[in-house]
């Protein structure tokens, strides 16, 4: 079983290893992790440079771009999500007023939070688990999609760098498992 694994791991890191297939792969993989789905993206960062160290510099690019727009589309669905929302409840003829006094002391909490941090609080969407919804709430807030996107690129990148620097760097016995 341990034999097919590292055979099945091989291949996808010879894949990855291959100019045609190795950063558009990891546009991919890294879109795919900035969304709502649970996957992380640097497995293969770390795989692709253990193979090619020389695209240091165009992996981190090509997978902050892959991962901010799949920031984006969460800020999109959140945005969607909200519009919908609005349109039910106007439709409903639901009080918002009844439907704000029922939420979370807690939950109003965080809400302001973001609200005053406003777009800034993108900076945040690297982090694991709260992250990628974080992108979805800003776009169901309606912060300003643009500004939004700029700081999910920031911290992405910022990301990318530390954690592939410290399992390519910091910690060479991470890459005896590959």
């Amino acid at each position: 079983m341990m034999e097919q694994f590292n055979m099945a791991l091989q291949q996808m890191l010879g894949w990855l290893a291959l100019p045609e297939f190795g950063l558009s792969t990891l546009f991919v993989i890294a879109f795919i992790s900035a969304t709502l789905l649970p996957m992380g993206s640097e497995p293969a960062v770390v795989g692709l440079l253990h193979l090619n160290p020389d695209l240091f510099w165009p992996a981190m690019f090509v997978a902050t771009a892959g991962n901010t727009l799949g920031g984006a589309l969460n800020w999109w669905l959140g945005y969607g999500t909200h519009r919908a929302v609005d349109r039910l409840r106007h439709h409903d003829g639901e009080d918002l007023r009844a439907q704000a006094s029922a939420k979370s002391p807690a939950h109003l909490r965080a809400l302001g939070w973001l609200e005053r941090l406003g777009p800034k609080a993108c900076l945040l969407s690297w982090l694991p688990v709260v992250g990628d919804p974080l992108c979805a709430v800003a776009g169901w807030l309606k912060l300003p999609f643009w500004p939004c996107v700029a700081y999910m690129a920031v911290g992405k990148f910022l990301r990318y760098v530390t954690m592939t620097a410290a399992l390519l760097w910091l910690i060479p016995e991470s890459l005896k498992l590959l």
